[in-house]
């Protein structure tokens, strides 16, 4: 073992966790207490799982690869999630209000059944990818902490860890120790930035590790490829079913809005503070003062056991993995709840008791972990796999739940190809582009996608493709009148 302090930090950790999951698993009663904490979160309480959530790998990992690659620019990426959290906190209060359990409640109440399941398909397909790459992300954490450990098994542990946990307490285990993550996120990047900065030499030494195109302001970035990498996770906070979750378990509507505002404050920091602590690393590396992680989307954890003094690095390892398991266990909560809700209570057993339902949703739970865990070794990019996951929800989904607020016209019809369209259109051309040269439907389509000499699928990401044909079948097909079923999304 080669990081004795770094290992014993970790899993003190990782028990406190479990111990506080095993007391909250005592509450759990109901389908609602373990969905949605029994609507009895705080501000407090819902602002701290509200950051913890939505600052993940993404960000961690995704975020770090990114800023690795092109230095300065990436601190653009923190703006599609602030001003998607801005838009959705204007929502906060209107959600709660609707006292529903799940968005596809939102979407059928709205425009009928049908959307209850597309949704559903659509969610599960997006959050079990966001869920694979959690995984990958603990599983250079352990790797780290034990050399000896292959990837197979590293990851094969970090699964085992977070669907046990996740099915132990649902969201009343999740919310709470998402308060001591947030914490911790907090305490350990905020302690690591200073030191670092000392040791590259502050602002001048970090831009004296850059390239003049790391130096610009959008660097590599033409505003395709900006808005290409921007706009997914803006779309997929403004429809991301951990947050109306969230906002489903608060104790009242005002208590949504005021915990949104705190989660717009604490992300932006936390997003920031991530991304120069990844850049300050990479200069580290450039200098020579440290040798170059094995992944560049590894940057930070590499900072973290090679740069810090030991106690400080066993403090930002915890970072990590609290960073790891607080996402890993909302993705993984949020599409078992659905197909609970969704699917088996909606159409399979609606008189089910709710001792079956809980039952049901920790099966779901090691289900859908499962499956995560197959998906797992698909890529090792973190940055690319999150935008694809977020591409398909923001496309399918978002547009969709927005219309049901927004949009009075809007038509069973034109919500049903919006959802078909921004799903299919986004996997196919991000399919296209990772097997074409590798099968010859995918190298004879992007060549028929070239135009003018351009390689479309190389240069224009699927979001801007799926996301204006999701939205075009919404505006096109709107009725002459609002249509509703079993109830109003206007809440």
């Amino acid at each position: 073992m080669a990081f004795p302090l770094h290992t014993a930090f970790c899993l003190v950790y990782l028990l406190a966790l479990v111990a506080l999951g095993a007391r909250k698993a005592r509450s759990v009663h109901t389908q609602e207490d373990f969905s949605l904490a029994g609507r009895g979160l705080s501000v407090g309480v819902l602002v701290g799982t509200l950051v913890a959530t939505w600052i993940g790998t993404g960000s961690l990992f995704g975020n770090a690869e990114k800023t690795y690659e092109i230095g300065l620019p990436a601190l653009w990426i923190p703006l599609a999630g602030g001003l998607g959290i801005l838009a959705l906190a204007g929502l906060a209060a209107r959600i709660r209000r609707l006292e529903m359990v799940t968005i596809q409640d939102i979407l059928e109440a709205r425009f009928g059944p049908a959307l209850r399941v597309l949704a559903t398909l659509a969610l599960v397909s997006a959050y079990v990818i966001i869920v694979s790459y959690q995984y990958r992300a603990g599983s250079s954490i352990l790797q780290y902490l034990v050399p000896s450990l292959g990837s197979f098994e590293a990851t094969l542990a970090v699964a085992v860890f977070v669907i046990l946990y996740t099915a132990l307490a649902g969201m009343l285990s999740v919310a709470y120790t998402d308060v001591a993550n947030g914490v911790l996120m907090l305490v350990g990047v905020g302690i690591a930035l200073p030191i670092l900065w000392h040791q590259v030499g502050g602002w001048e030494g970090w831009q004296a590790q850059l390239t003049p195109v790391q130096q610009s302001p959008l660097g590599y970035w033409t505003p395709l490829k900006f808005l290409g990498a921007l706009l997914p996770p803006f779309l997929l906070i403004l429809g991301d079913a951990n947050m109306y979750q969230r906002f489903f378990s608060a104790r009242t509507a005002g208590g949504a809005r005021k915990a949104a505002i705190g989660m717009f404050l604490g992300v932006l920091l936390m997003e920031l503070m991530i991304i120069v602590l990844a850049g300050l690393g990479a200069a580290l590396v450039r200098s020579g003062a440290i040798e170059a992680p094995a992944h560049a989307g590894h940057i930070i954890i590499h900072t973290a056991f090679h740069a810090l003094p030991p106690a400080l690095g066993a403090l930002l390892v915890a970072t990590a993995v609290a960073i790891v398991v607080s996402t890993a266990d909302s993705y993984l909560l949020a599409p078992a709840t659905s197909l609970v809700r969704d699917v088996v209570q909606r159409f399979v057993q609606p008189d089910a008791s709710e001792a079956r339902l809980v039952g049901l949703s920790r099966v779901c739970v090691v289900g859908l972990g499962m499956l995560a865990l197959g998906l797992a070794f698909a890529s090792d990019r973190f940055f690319d796999v999150a935008l694809f996951a977020y591409t398909i929800y923001g496309c399918a989904i978002t547009p969709v739940l927005l219309a049901a607020f927004f949009l009075p016209r809007a038509t069973t019809q034109g919500a049903v190809t919006a959802m078909v369209l921004g799903a299919g259109v986004a996997i196919l051309w991000e399919s296209v582009g990772y097997f074409r040269g590798q099968a010859a439907w995918a190298t004879q389509l992007s060549d028929w996608l070239q135009v003018g000499g351009v390689d479309l699928v190389g240069e224009v990401a699927a979001v801007l493709v799926a996301f204006p044909l999701s939205a075009g079948a919404l505006l096109l097909l709107r009725g002459p009148a609002r249509e509703s079923h079993s109830g109003q999304a206007s809440g």
